[in-house]
C-alpha cells in the first residue's frame, strides 16, 4: 500500500453567459506534467470565442479525460490532477485504464488484482503504443502465508489425467500487424469523434504510429475524390461559433420583424477625409479606413435618435422597450471559425483616435481567435462591412437583442450628378435593417439619411455631435 493524494478533477466551467458546452481545441499539458495554479492548460472553443483555461490548483497531471476535438458539456470533468502535497489515505496503487488493458492483453496481472502489491520502485518498461508498456522480466505473485507464518505446502498433483484443452482461439489483430493502424486509444477515440479513417493516415510518430497532430491534419486536409457511394458530398459538423451563429440568426429572423432600407451615397469627401487622417500624427500608429468614419457617423446618429439603440424585452408584466444610454458598438468580423461580432464597449465616450485603436485591436483579436466572451456580448447596435468582399450591399439580420444593424457596401467609382454636372465619384450603398416593433419606417429612414449625410459631408459629424 502506498499513500497517495486524492486526484482532483477540473470540471469544464461556464466561461460565458449561460454557455452549455465547449469544444476542446488544444491541450497544453500531458499526463505526467507538473502544473501550477493559474497555468494555462487547455484552449476551448465556446459558442462565442476561443478561451484559454487556467488550472485552479498545483499538482501533476494524472489523466486527460477528454480528447482534442471533443465537445463536452459544462460541468463535465476534463482533467485529473494529483494535487501537490496532498496527504490522502492509503489506497492500492491502480494502473491507469489504458495501461491495465494493455497489461491484461499481454497476460500480465495488474495492481488491481487480488494478492498483488504495488512495487516500491516500478521497474523499467519497454516503450509500446498502448498504455505505459509491459514490465521487464516476469511478474510473480507473492506466495500467501499460512496462519502460523510458514509458507504453505505445495499442492499435491492430481492423479487423474487433465482434460484435453480446447484449441486456442486465433489471436486478435494487434496494431501494426498489418491490420489495425498503430495509434494510442485516445487517438483512436479522437479519430472516431472527428470522423477520420485511421487507415487513410500515414503516421509520423514512433514506429509509424498515428499521433493527434496526424488526425487533426487529416481532418483539415481536403478530402480526395472517392469512388464510394456518397463521395460527392461533404458533411461538416455544425458546432462552436457556427452553431451559435446559426441559432442566433434563425431566432432573430423569426422573432423580430425585420425591415431593410437602402441608400446610395457619394462618399468622395469621406475618402478625402480618410486620406487626410492618415497623415495626422494622432493616427500614426493605427489603421485608418472608411469604416472608422462610418462608425463615427452611426454613433452620432444614435445620439440624435436614441430609440434606434434599444432592445425589446418581454417580461411578466408585459413587453418593454429598453433604451440604452450607452453604445456597445458591434463590428461583424469574418474568421476561420465563422462570423463573430466583437463589441467596442462605451464607444460613445471615445474620441476618433481612440475609436480607431479600439476597432483595430478588437478586430485583430477576433480574427486571431483571442476575443473573450466579454468582448462578444452586451452589444447594442452593429455594423457589418460587406464591402471588403467586393459586395455592394445586403440585407443584414439583426444581432439578437439589438434593434438595428448597418451594412456598409464596397466603395467604387460611379457616374454621379455632382453640382449639376455628371462626374465620376466614389459611391457606396448603405443598408439599415431594424426591428419594426421598435423602429418604424420614419425613424429608420431618418437614421439612415443622417448616416448618409455625414458620409457625404464629414464636417456634419462635428456640427451634430
Amino acid at each position: 500500500m502506498t499513500p497517495v493524494s486524492e486526484p482532483k478533477l477540473f470540471k469544464l466551467p461556464d466561461v460565458g453567459e449561460g454557455l452549455t458546452e465547449a469544444e476542446i481545441v488544444k491541450w497544453h499539458v500531458q499526463p505526467g506534467d507538473t502544473v501550477e495554479d493559474g497555468q494555462t492548460i487547455v484552449e476551448i472553443e465556446t459558442a462565442k470565442a476561443i478561451v484559454e483555461l487556467p488550472c485552479p490548483f498545483d499538482g501533476v497531471v494524472a489523466e486527460l479525460l477528454v480528447t482534442e476535438g471533443q465537445t463536452v458539456d459544462v460541468g463535465v470533468p476534463i482533467i485529473s490532477v494529483d494535487a501537490a502535497g496532498g496527504g490522502g489515505v492509503a489506497t492500492p496503487v491502480s494502473e491507469p485504464p489504458a495501461q491495465a488493458a494493455a497489461l491484461r492483453e499481454e497476460g500480465v496481472p495488474t495492481a488491481n488484482e487480488p494478492g498483488m502489491m504495488a512495487p516500491e520502485e516500478p521497474p523499467k518498461r519497454r516503450p509500446v503504443l498502448v498504455g505505459y508498456g509491459v514490465k521487464e522480466g516476469t511478474t510473480k505473485r507473492r506466495p500467501r502465508k499460512a496462519a502460523n507464518g510458514a509458507a504453505p505446502a505445495a499442492p499435491a498433483v492430481p492423479a487423474v489425467p487433465a482434460p484435453a484443452r480446447p484449441e486456442a482461439p486465433a489471436p486478435r489483430p494487434r496494431p501494426g500487424d498489418g491490420g489495425l493502424p498503430l495509434a494510442k486509444p485516445p487517438v483512436r477515440k479522437m479519430a472516431k469523434d472527428l470522423g477520420v479513417d485511421l487507415a487513410t493516415i500515414a503516421g509520423t510518430g514512433p514506429q509509424g504510429s498515428i499521433t493527434r497532430d496526424d488526425v487533426l491534419a487529416a481532418q483539415a486536409a481536403p478530402q480526395a475524390p472517392s469512388v464510394q457511394a456518397g463521395s460527392r458530398e461533404e458533411r461538416i459538423p455544425v458546432k462552436g461559433v457556427r452553431k451559435a451563429t446559426a441559432a442566433a440568426v434563425s431566432g432573430s429572423a423569426f422573432t423580430a420583424p425585420h425591415v431593410t432600407e437602402f441608400l446610395q451615397v457619394d462618399v468622395t469627401r469621406t475618402m478625402e477625409a480618410v486620406k487626410r487622417l492618415r497623415e495626422l500624427p494622432e493616427f500614426a500608429d493605427v489603421k485608418v479606413s472608411p469604416l472608422l468614419l462610418v462608425a463615427r457617423a452611426l454613433l452620432t446618429a444614435v445620439a440624435r435618435h436614441p430609440m434606434v439603440n434599444s432592445t425589446w424585452a418581454d417580461g411578466p408584466d408585459g413587453a418593454e422597450i429598453v433604451v440604452k444610454r450607452y453604445v456597445n458598438l458591434g463590428i461583424a468580423a469574418a474568421t476561420d471559425r465563422g462570423l463573430i461580432v466583437p463589441k467596442v464597449k462605451d464607444a460613445q465616450d471615445l474620441d476618433l483616435p481612440g475609436l480607431a485603436r479600439a476597432l483595430n485591436e478588437l478586430t485583430e483579436k477576433a480574427r486571431a481567435g483571442k476575443a473573450s466572451p466579454a468582448d462578444l456580448s452586451g452589444g447594442t447596435i452593429s455594423i457589418t462591412n460587406v464591402g471588403v468582399f467586393g459586395v455592394d450591399t445586403g440585407t443584414p439580420i439583426l444581432t439578437p437583442g439589438e434593434a438595428a444593424i448597418l451594412a456598409f457596401g464596397q466603395i467604387r467609382d460611379m457616374p454621379w450628378v455632382h453640382e449639376g454636372e455628371l462626374a465620376i465619384r466614389k459611391v457606396t450603398t448603405l443598408a439599415l435593417s431594424f426591428d419594426h416593433r421598435i423602429v418604424d419606417g420614419e425613424l429608420g429612414s431618418r437614421v439612415l439619411r443622417d448616416v448618409g449625410d455625414m458620409l457625404e459631408d464629414p464636417i456634419r459629424m462635428l456640427a451634430w455631435s
